[in-house]
C-alpha cells in the first residue's frame, strides 16, 4: 500500500475516535417524575410528543377535531403552563393537521427545549454532539476516497490492503446506526412498558397521557378513537418512527451525508 494512503487511514481513524467520544452517553440526572411528553419523544420522536400534548389539551377541553384530519383550538389556554402544550394550543388558531403542526416554528422551539431536557437527563444524546458526530462520520468515507485518488491501488496490491482501507468505512457505518436514545433512555422505556402495559379497557385522566406516550396508536384507538381518527393523529401505517431508528425526530431529517 502506498505510504500516502496510511496518512489518510490515520486521519479517518482520528475522525472515528472523535465521533465515538461525542456519541458517549452523558451523565444521567435523577428524575422522580416521568413527563409523558418526554416518554413519547423517546419512543416516537417529535410527532409522538406533539400527539401527547394534543391529548393533554383534549382532556382539558381546549382542543377538538377540526375539518377531517385536523385539530383546532376550542377554548382559552389560561391555565396551561406546559411550554409544548401552550405552543400547540396557540398554533391552533386555525385547524391544522399534525404534520404541519409539528413544523410550526413555535412548536419546533418547544420541542427543541423538550429534547434538551431529555438530553440533560441523560435520556438522549445532546443535539450539538449528535450532529457533530454525524458530520465526522460522513467525513470518514470521503477521507478514504480522497486517499484512493491520491494513492491508488496498483497491480502489486495484496488483498489485505483494500481491506485495511475499508475498515474505517465499516466502522463509520456501524457508529452511524447508534441510536439517538442513550442506554438509560431505552431502559426507561422498557421499565415503563413493563410497569404500564396497554390497558384492557378505556380509561380517563392522567393515565391516558402515559398510555399514549408508551403505546402510540394502540392507546389512541383504545382511549380516544374518534379524536384520534377524525383529528388525523394516527401515524401512517400505524407505526411511529423514533430516535432509536435515527429518523426525523432529531430535527435533522435523515441526517445524511448529502445534507
Amino acid at each position: 500500500m502506498p505510504d500516502e494512503m496510511w496518512w489518510f487511514i490515520g486521519t479517518a481513524g482520528a475522525l472515528l475516535t472523535a465521533a465515538a467520544l461525542l456519541l458517549r452517553p452523558g451523565t444521567i440526572a435523577p428524575h422522580d417524575t416521568v413527563d409523558p411528553q418526554i416518554v413519547a419523544l423517546l419512543r416516537g420522536g417529535r410527532r409522538a410528543a406533539v400527539t401527547v400534548a394534543l391529548v393533554a389539551l383534549q382532556q382539558r377541553g381546549v382542543v377538538t377535531n377540526g375539518r377531517k384530519g385536523t385539530v383546532r383550538a376550542d377554548g382559552w389556554a389560561t391555565a396551561i403552563r406546559d411550554p409544548l402544550q401552550l405552543a400547540v394550543h396557540v398554533s391552533l388558531r386555525r385547524p391544522l393537521g399534525i404534520r404541519p403542526l409539528v413544523a410550526v416554528p413555535r412548536v419546533r422551539r418547544a420541542l427543541d427545549a423538550l429534547r434538551k431536557r431529555s438530553a440533560e437527563a441523560g435520556l438522549l444524546r445532546p443535539d450539538s454532539r449528535w450532529r457533530a458526530a454525524r458530520a465526522l462520520l460522513c467525513a470518514v468515507p470521503v477521507t478514504i476516497a480522497a486517499g484512493l485518488l491520491v494513492a491508488p491501488m496498483t497491480a502489486s496490491t495484496t488483498p489485505a490492503q483494500p481491506a485495511v482501507s475499508a475498515l474505517p468505512v465499516a466502522a463509520a457505518a456501524a457508529l452511524w446506526f447508534i441510536p439517538r436514545q442513550t442506554p438509560a433512555g431505552r431502559r426507561l422505556l422498557v421499565a415503563l412498558r413493563g410497569a404500564h402495559p396497554l390497558e384492557a379497557h378505556r380509561t380517563a385522566g392522567p393515565r391516558v397521557l402515559l398510555s399514549v406516550a408508551l403505546h402510540g396508536d394502540a392507546a389512541l384507538l383504545l382511549h380516544l378513537p374518534h379524536f384520534a381518527r377524525d383529528g388525523g393523529l394516527l401515524a401512517d401505517g400505524g407505526q411511529d418512527t423514533g430516535f432509536s431508528e435515527n429518523t426525523a425526530s432529531s430535527g435533522n431529517p435523515g441526517a445524511t451525508c448529502g445534507l
